[in-house]
C-alpha cells in the first residue's frame, strides 16, 4: 500500500507541475459555468411561460421542479464534457514514460506492475475527483435560492464518478499502448465516442442486437443514475469496464517485461 500511495504522490506533483492540469481545470470549469448558465436560462425560461400560459386562462402556475431539472440537465451534460477531459488526464499516464525511457526505471523498482498500475489509476482518479467537486461551484446557486432533493443529485454524482473510472481504466489501457502522449490522447477520446455512440445504434437496431448495444451503451447506464435511480446492475456495469480496463493494462505493461 505505501508503494501505490507514493506512487499516487508521485502521479500527482507531475500533474500540478505541469500545465496540463491548470489547462484541463480552468477549461472545464468555463465549459461547466457555460452549461449550467445555459440551462438555468433555459428552465427558468420554459417555466415563466407555462406560468404566463396558465395566467391566460386563470390558472395558477404549474408546479415545477426548477432545481431538480437544471440539477439533472447540468450533470447529464457533464458526461459529454468529461468524453473530452478524460483522455487528456490519461494521455500521459504509460505513454509519457516510455517516451523519457523512465517506465525501465518502474518495472526494474522493487514495485510490483500492479503496484505502479493501480498508482497510476488512482492518481488519475484523484486528479478527476477534483475536478468533479469544482462542479459544486455553480450547484451551489441551487442550494443558495432553492431547496433541491440532495438524494436523486449525490446519485447523479455518484454515476458520474462510475462512469468516468471506467473510462479513465480504458484511457490508461490506451495510454499503455503508445508513446506518444497525443496519440494515446486522440485513440481515447475515439473509443470514449464510440462507447458513447452505441447508444446511437441501439436506438435504431431490433431485438437481439438492440439489447445487446443497450447494455454496453455507457449512457443507458448513466441514465437512471440521472434519473435518481441507484440500481446494482448498473453499478455492476461500470465497476466490471473499470476492471476490464485495469486488468488489459496490466497484461500491457506485463508484455513490457519479456519484450524488453
Amino acid at each position: 500500500m505505501k508503494n501505490i500511495i507514493a506512487i499516487v504522490q508521485r502521479e500527482l506533483g507531475t500533474y500540478f507541475v505541469s500545465p496540463v492540469a491548470y489547462v484541463v481545470l480552468t477549461i472545464f470549469l468555463f465549459l461547466s459555468g457555460i452549461f449550467f448558465q445555459t440551462v438555468l436560462s433555459s428552465v427558468l425560461r420554459d417555466s415563466m411561460m407555462q406560468a404566463m400560459q396558465g395566467a391566460q386562462f386563470g390558472q395558477g402556475p404549474p408546479p415545477i421542479d426548477v432545481p431538480g431539472i437544471v440539477s439533472r440537465s447540468f450533470l447529464g451534460s457533464m458526461s459529454v464534457i468529461l468524453l473530452f477531459m478524460i483522455p487528456m488526464i490519461t494521455m500521459a499516464l504509460f505513454s509519457e514514460e516510455k517516451k523519457r525511457g523512465t517506465i525501465e526505471l518502474l518495472l526494474t523498482a522493487p514495485l510490483t506492475d500492479a503496484e505502479v498500475i493501480l498508482g497510476k489509476f488512482f492518481a488519475a482518479a484523484s486528479f478527476f475527483v477534483i475536478l468533479l467537486a469544482t462542479t459544486w461551484i455553480p450547484m451551489a446557486v441551487l442550494y443558495i435560492f432553492g431547496k433541491p432533493a440532495s438524494g436523486p443529485i449525490l446519485t447523479a454524482y455518484l454515476g458520474l464518478f462510475l462512469y468516468s473510472m471506467s473510462l479513465v481504466a480504458v484511457g490508461m489501457f490506451i495510454s499503455s499502448l503508445t508513446e506518444n502522449q497525443i496519440v494515446a490522447g486522440v485513440l481515447s477520446f475515439g473509443t470514449f465516442l464510440l462507447l458513447w455512440l452505441v447508444n446511437v445504434m441501439a436506438n435504431t437496431a431490433q431485438g437481439t442486437s438492440k439489447a445487446v448495444l443497450s447494455y454496453l451503451s455507457i449512457l443507458d447506464h448513466l441514465d437512471d443514475f440521472m434519473k435518481g435511480v441507484l440500481s446494482t446492475s448498473n453499478v455492476i456495469f461500470y465497476l466490471s469496464l473499470t476492471i476490464v480496463g485495469v486488468f488489459l493494462t496490466y497484461r500491457s505493461v506485463d508484455s513490457l517485461r519479456w519484450r524488453g
